[in-house]
């Protein structure tokens, strides 16, 4: 018999522990341990660890248990107890996790600053570097650059040092200190030549390039990105045109036109070739080139368009990218392009999805016949209903309120539409956020009575349970207080479970 830790009245008052006493009575297998996975976070949020640790040792799946257990450790190192922390690392039976656990410690201390037991738990490990580069970042935060350049230099990875360097260098870059940014972006150009796996260097390379980019720095980007070419030359897998796709665009961004050109001629597949034009598509827009933009959104599209299915390795990346296509189109002024590209794509999903993009970008520009066009062409009631809510976005970004209003109210007027349960709910929480973040008190009401109706519906106690979180986590984020009726339904979802 299973050992079950929520008491049934803690349930019958609280949200999250009637999501978690649903949880525990999910049924053995994958279910029952994503349940549980959904429920753990929430109790370390609020510092309940005991009982977080208790639910994560309940997990049959022993890669999410101890998953959850190295979650739980980390919150109880942030809390300082130590001790307690190490118990649930030891727990961990796979070597591998178990290192990965104490790794998370480590980094824990340094982020704390407490770089002494940072360092003890550094030397007890095979692989250190990570704790050391957390170290050096927190250093570097704290005002230290010279102390940071130091931990650094005793690296013994390359890999560790650049993820050091470029999180250092980021920090700066936000900080509008970019003196300071290429100090370490430079280390870092050095170190990634030291990376062995290729793949990993490339990518490093294409990620100091863009920093540098945002430094100001385009002569070292232009540098960082031609790192990147050399050994994507001899790259012989599948990563290889998406690598190249990357680069080109980085090379454009940084004032090298010809460098991006001979990068994409580089590109075989025909998505990875497509994207890499859509990269330049929206980097001519930022600059104001828009002939330039509209030619090379053209070109993204036929090459696309164009390509065979015997000639294409990932279908769901093909149909994603026509959608991003479709929504870029609508940015660039091309609204009933937009809409046609988005309703042409083959998968259903996909080109809900791509028209809801559509209908999002045409919100922004206030475009609203051609917004209203992009919806009425999404054929299924759930999707139109989140296509709403992302139109409510679109216009509060804007500050249009009454717009806002309005299509955050012809969403909740259609959710009953939705025949699938679980993703009635989601839309339910969806709009009640929204209506709480706008004080629409009787669309909150409303919402959350319907949420509660339709949990009670719902078979599925993953389902149950999930919903359940969220509507906690609504209730803590605005501050909200359930009401009697709404308890009584809570002991009601108890009862039936």
């Amino acid at each position: 018999m299973s050992v079950h830790f929520i008491l049934r009245g803690d349930a019958e008052k609280d949200l999250l522990a009637c999501a978690a006493y649903v949880a525990e009575r999910v049924e053995s297998g994958d279910d029952h341990s994503e349940a549980i996975a959904g429920v753990v976070p929430y109790y370390l949020e609020r510092g309940d660890v005991d009982l977080a640790a208790e639910l994560a040792n309940s997990v049959d799946d022993p890669f999410v248990r101890d998953r959850l257990l190295i979650a739980v450790a980390a919150k109880c190192a942030e809390n300082d107890d130590d001790e307690y922390a190490r118990q649930l690392i030891d727990a961990i039976e796979e070597p591998g996790l178990q290192a990965e656990g104490i790794e998370r410690l480590g980094m824990v201390k340094a982020g704390k600053g407490q770089f002494n037991a940072a360092r003890a738990i550094a030397e007890e490990m095979i692989h250190p570097e990570f704790v050391e580069a957390s170290i050096a970042v927190k250093q570097a935060t704290d005002g230290d650059s010279v102390a940071a350049s130091e931990t650094i230099s005793k690296i013994g990875f390359a890999g560790a040092r650049v993820t050091a360097g470029n999180s250092i260098a980021q920090h700066n870059i936000s900080s509008d200190n970019k003196e300071a940014a290429i100090e370490f972006l430079m280390g870092s150009l050095c170190d990634a030549a030291e990376i062995e796996h290729e793949e990993e260097k490339i990518r490093t390379f294409v990620e100091i390039g863009n920093l540098f980019i945002e430094a100001g720095r385009n002569g070292k980007a232009i540098e960082a990105f031609d790192k990147a070419r050399e050994p994507a030359e001899n790259l012989e897998n599948v990563h290889r045109d998406a690598l190249f796709a990357s680069i080109s665009t980085g090379f454009l961004r940084a004032g090298s036109q010809d460098l991006a050109d001979r990068s994409l001629d580089l590109v075989s597949d025909k998505t990875q070739l497509s994207s890499g034009l859509l990269g330049h598509a929206k980097h001519y827009w930022q600059v104001d080139l828009k002939d330039e933009a509209a030619e090379a959104i053209d070109e993204a599209y036929e090459v696309l368009r164009s390509q065979r299915e015997i000639e294409t390795r990932n279908s769901r990346e093909r149909f994603v990218l026509f959608g991003s296509i479709a929504a870029q189109f609508a940015g660039f002024g091309k609204g009933e392009r937009g809409i046609e590209i988005a309703e042409k794509i083959e998968d259903s999903e996909h080109s809900m999805a791509a028209l809801t993009q559509v209908a999002h970008v045409l919100t922004l520009q206030e475009s609203n016949n051609l917004a209203r066009q992009a919806l009425n062409a999404i054929p299924d009631d759930g999707q139109r209903v989140f296509a709403l809510m992302g139109m409510s976005d679109a216009a509060k970004r804007e500050g249009r309120d009454e717009q806002t209003v309005a299509f955050l109210n012809e969403a909740a007027a259609h959710v009953e539409e939705i025949p699938q349960l679980s993703l009635r709910s989601s839309a339910l929480v969806s709009i009640a956020d929204r209506a709480a973040s706008s004080e629409q008190d009787d669309l909150l009401e409303n919402s959350v009575t319907q949420l509660f109706e339709t949990i009670v519906q719902t078979k599925s106690r993953l389902s149950q349970s999930t919903a359940l979180v969220s509507m906690a986590e609504l209730v803590k984020k605005h501050d909200l207080e359930l009401s009697e009726t709404e308890h009584e339904k809570l002991r009601g979802i108890v009862s039936k479970v």
